[in-house]
């Protein structure tokens, strides 16, 4: 994530900020052009720029909510470019569920920003039967006996809204074993299968896709059945980044994918902020330093991210530990895991890096 001020008084500002709270002038994103835009008043609904006049906007219909902080051309549809992906959101009359569509929405447009600097296809599913385009469907179990099951099908990402609810997810996380799980991670992991059918499924990567990943073709249903009836693969984290990576083709592709995303918006915050890491008590340990000193959106050669990435996360588990906090990254990526993330790299960089 980059890091944002107000245009009127330079007061530094979070990806979600409505308001400056310094100067009080209404603040909001502008997904074309990629920034925080302040605002001038012009009426009850519309906005100009401070910095220019002639460009006009209102907030996305979901401001109405404080969901969204994202801009639409005064003209312009009614929805921001991540809301009009959505197909269904929670009864916003029953109790707390607009406190977690809030925190579901926080993931999803930090997911949409993160498709958009990678230049990937970000196109709303016009019907429900449309092959192609992505919707989300945010939504709260009936019944006991009926779950919403959290998953993808068809270009369209369901998530429980229970999710947002931290003391489940914790639980869910402690029952599966997980090291991470949060609602960011979620959405990763989720629009990483729809981006499979995009990018790969009937694309000339296939044949390097099943080398890497396996083949996809392996019946999907007996493979999960198989994996929680016996647990991952013996020694899975040589060739995994997750236990649950190996349960199939796909979801080694949907975790690693959702890996790729949590590493490529960590460092451009990290160069946003110029950290560099060069600890005083590791001597010249090259392992151990970096300059973060690129977006890593524009760097072509993956290993340049891995070795500013590396030290990044050893300073900030080491900074968690300091706090008694767990560690921010319980991850070791293996030589096979690299190969994977280098594909993905590959893959997205092909039309913005050339």
């Amino acid at each position: 994530m980059k890091l944002y001020n107000c245009k009127h008084c330079g007061n530094a500002l979070y990806f979600e900020n409505s308001l400056c709270l310094k100067c009080q002038h209404n603040i909001g994103f502008n997904p074309i052009q990629m920034t925080m835009v302040t605002l001038e008043t012009r009426n009850n609904v519309d906005f100009s720029d401070v910095t220019n006049n002639q460009a006009k906007y209102h907030y996305c219909e979901n401001a109405s909510h404080s969901t969204c902080n994202w801009l639409v051309k005064a003209d312009q549809a009614p929805f921001c470019l991540a809301c009009s992906l959505n197909r269904t959101i929670p009864k916003l009359s029953h109790d707390g569920n607009l406190d977690k569509w809030k925190r579901i929405e926080l993931a999803k447009h930090r997911l949409i920003y993160s498709l958009l600097r990678l230049q990937v296809p970000v196109n709303a599913k016009i019907e429900p039967d449309d092959e192609e385009g992505l919707a989300f469907d945010f939504m709260s179990d009936t019944s006991k006996g009926k779950r919403i099951m959290t998953g993808h099908a068809n270009g369209v990402i369901t998530i429980n809204i229970e999710e947002a609810d931290e003391a489940i997810r914790v639980q869910h996380k402690l029952d599966l074993g997980e090291k991470y799980r949060t609602l960011l991670g979620h959405m990763r992991h989720e629009v990483g299968h729809y981006y499979w059918d995009v990018l790969i499924k009937d694309s000339n990567y296939l044949d390097q896709y099943r080398q890497l990943f396996g083949d996809e073709r392996q019946d999907y249903s007996e493979a999960l059945n198989s994996y929680y009836e016996n647990g991952p693969v013996a020694n899975w984290n040589d060739s995994y980044i997750s236990p649950y990576a190996t349960s199939h083709s796909w979801e080694d592709w949907a975790e690693t994918w959702a890996h790729y995303l949590h590493l490529m918006d960590t460092l451009e915050t990290a160069h946003a902020f110029g950290i560099d890491i060069y600890p005083t008590q590791l001597g010249d340990n090259p392992k151990m330093q970096t300059e973060i000193y690129q977006d890593p959106y524009t760097i072509k050669d993956f290993k340049q991210i891995m070795d500013m990435w590396l030290p990044l996360t050893f300073a900030v588990n080491s900074l968690n530990r300091s706090m008694g906090h767990i560690d921010f990254y319980p991850f070791v990526i293996a030589p096979a895991v690299l190969d994977k993330l280098q594909f993905i790299h590959d893959v997205c960089g092909a039309n913005r890096l050339n």
